[in-house]
């Protein structure tokens, strides 16, 4: 009956030059685990490993304090799936959440993620599983998806990036294999956006619908509709977060006048708030996307209610694209017949993309046969991860 015997924490950091239209990266970092069982295999402990998204900061000392001892005081026996083959991820998630208020998820719902991350990674791995295997099999999910729709996410903001510039790093995301890519709006003037949007559009073709554009929540109202009127003769793959991920008001009003893709939901993390997105921001199931992201919202226990909601309010799961850009939202896209993914090409490392040996073509990715999460085939992570627990 396999048990925790340890989980090691660390930081690594995600620092970079770039901005997008609310902040810069200069300082960001990212929590890291190493959840440790009694398994072993091949003389080496059978180990879970877990990270926070990018665009929080990491959540050491709310793992230290809180999340990390509920879980290792927890007892064995009421931690196991019911083969007790592995540690439950939803067991597990009832004691690191013990104790926790309702309302202001903050930054304890990232640190939970990132335990949740590991348990699911070390569950598959123990089960000889590729992760998206395990969760179609453990939840009885059906058919997953062999290959999952991945777009480009750049374009942001950095000293010294002009236009030919920025149509150089949309040309090296095309040479990759993405057919879709994403830049950020909001940091700069709305003619200036404008001026950056037709120089991509340029590399693309013309075709506005292979292009999204992220305002990172930056825009007041008048901004958001402004933008709104102006992008819409280009017929964009979508226009992201535009104001304040909880002004439901202004999401609800811009969808009355902007027809084309609305897309959010990245900074919301619980069930609560994206039922109240669904509820209240005019969102619509037959044209715009969620944004949810697994780790950041508490991990894909959670994620997995926030499905279960969105279905008895008639949205598609193809309707979601998570943030994040990693491997783990990648198997969960594959397992729950998401809409995609988002990728980050060779930015926020060591943490963000995907196997080394990922081959993207047309915009879709197909998922590895290794075990767990498969960050054995992310050398430079993979590196960071063993340097938490190997001697200890």
């Amino acid at each position: 009956m396999v048990r925790i015997v340890a989980v090691h924490e660390g930081v690594v950091p995600i620092s970079s030059s770039m901005s997008n239209a609310f902040i810069d990266f200069s300082t960001m970092d990212s929590s890291i685990v190493a959840v440790v069982s009694d398994v072993v295999r091949d003389g080496e402990p059978v180990v879970g490993y877990g990270f926070n998204s990018n665009g929080r900061y990491s959540a050491g000392e709310i793992l230290r304090r809180r999340i990390i001892p509920r879980l290792l005081a927890a007892p064995p026996e009421e931690l196991r799936t019911a083969d007790g083959a592995a540690v439950d991820p939803a067991r597990a998630w009832e004691f690191m959440t013990r104790n926790e208020k309702p309302g202001g998820h903050g930054e304890r719902s990232v640190a939970v993620g990132v335990i949740d991350m590991a348990l699911f990674d070390l569950a598959a791995k123990l089960a000889g599983l590729p992760l998206y295997q395990w969760l179609v099999r453990h939840y009885g999910l059906g058919e997953p998806d062999e290959d999952v729709f991945v777009y480009a996410a750049g374009g942001y903001y950095a000293p010294g990036k002009g236009l030919t510039e920025l149509q150089d790093e949309m040309v090296e995301f095309l040479a990759q294999g993405y057919d879709v890519v994403k830049m950020k709006i909001g940091g700069a003037s709305l003619a200036e956006d404008l001026a950056r949007i037709e120089a991509v559009l340029e590399v693309l073709g013309g075709d506005g619908s292979r292009l999204a554009v992220d305002a990172n929540g930056r825009f007041d109202l008048d901004t958001a509709l402004a933008y709104g009127r102006a992008l819409e003769p280009y017929g964009l793959f979508w226009y992201e977060e535009p104001g304040d991920p909880l002004d439901y008001a202004l999401h609800a009003t811009l969808s009355e006048h902007y027809p084309g893709p609305l897309a959010t939901g990245e900074n919301l993390f619980s069930v609560q708030d994206a039922r109240n997105l669904i509820r209240y921001a005019g969102m619509r199931p037959d044209r715009d996307y969620l944004q949810f992201d697994p780790v950041l919202g508490y991990g894909l226990v959670e994620y997995l209610r926030i499905q279960d909601m969105l279905g008895q309010h008639g949205w598609s799961s193809r309707r979601c694209i998570p943030h994040g850009g990693h491997q783990f939202s990648l198997h969960i896209a594959a397992a729950l017949r998401l809409g995609g993914n988002e990728s980050y090409p060779g930015e926020f490392q060591p943490t963000g993309g995907f196997a080394d040996n990922a081959v993207i073509e047309n915009s879709r990715l197909r998922l590895n046969s290794t075990p767990g999460i498969g960050f054995e085939d992310k050398a430079e992570l993979h590196k960071v991860f063993r340097a938490l627990h190997a001697g200890r």
